[in-house]
């Protein structure tokens, strides 16, 4: 119970909040998290694994075993890959957030996308039960996984966001610094402050380059991410190939998505 209500607090932003921030501490300890990432990435891959228990013969439990294994460790691996970039990319911007700190919110960001992904396993479940077309069952996978990646990547730029902490000066006083407008240290300086308002809109606006070079790491990361879920393939399972932990490394993620698109539409 411990583990979801702190799964509970990082949904309703209660682990992000401004002021922590500020201060470079993200409370998400590891430990906590990454089994959190694991356990709700299994809960996944289980509902991911029973296609192929359903339209294989004879019946094959064993892909149910290997996508609880490897849904979590896509993301774990591509945690492992792309954490030095995003790092780098922070201290170019001005964040304060330390190396620890960095991977705390990380992983994060990877327990949002999990639990994102789990939520709609009960829907994968009904379309699982309801076809048996496998070109279907690969597209509703990418387009469910890409749904809980973009509010994953959602919650962690705007976070990030938050940290980069500016300290703006508005009539000639310092006034406290902020992390984002939102926040309620924006409160206590525009009522401070006759110019705080507009100040707090330039600081917006000076985010820019920074929300530039997030969206590259943003887009590296789903590049990485589609193609170590190539690597480990299968997840599904065709019901036409016989089990294997891992297929051979040919092709990549994007023509086989094409190719399953083209088959799902007839005109492959």
């Amino acid at each position: 119970m411990s583990l979801f209500r702190q799964l509970d607090e990082l949904l309703r932003g209660e682990k992000t909040v401004p002021g922590s921030l500020s201060e470079n501490r993200v409370d998400l300890p590891l430990k906590t998290f990454v089994s959190l990432a694991i356990v709700l990435g299994g809960v996944y891959g289980f509902f991911m694994g029973w296609y192929a228990v359903l339209n294989r013969e004879p019946v094959e439990y064993t892909q149910v075993l290997a996508s609880v294994i490897k849904l979590p460790a896509l993301f774990l691996l591509t945690l492992i890959i792309t954490f030095p970039s995003l790092y780098v990319f922070n201290a170019l911007v001005g964040c304060r957030m330390t190396f620890i700190g960095t991977l705390r919110l990380l992983v994060g960001a990877i327990v949002v996308n999990v639990t994102v992904a789990a939520s709609l396993g009960p829907i994968l479940a009904f379309f699982t039960l309801c076809t048996a077309s496998y070109p279907f069952m690969v597209v509703l996978n990418v387009a469910l996984l890409s749904v809980s990646g973009f509010v994953a990547l959602g919650f962690l730029l705007h976070t990030l966001r938050r940290i980069v902490v500016r300290q703006p000066i508005v009539n000639s006083d310092p006034i406290e610094s902020f992390a984002a407008a939102d926040s309620p240290e924006f409160e206590k300086v525009s009522s401070r402050a006759p110019g705080a308002l507009e100040q707090v809109s330039r600081d917006d606006r000076e985010f820019g380059p920074a929300n530039v070079v997030f969206k590259i790491w943003i887009l590296l990361y789903g590049l990485v991410g589609a193609q170590m879920g190539w690597v480990l393939r299968p997840f599904i399972g065709a019901p036409d190939l016989p089990f294997q932990w891992f297929r051979e490394r040919q092709g990549n993620f994007f023509l086989s998505v094409i190719k399953h698109l083209q088959d799902l539409f007839g005109s492959g």
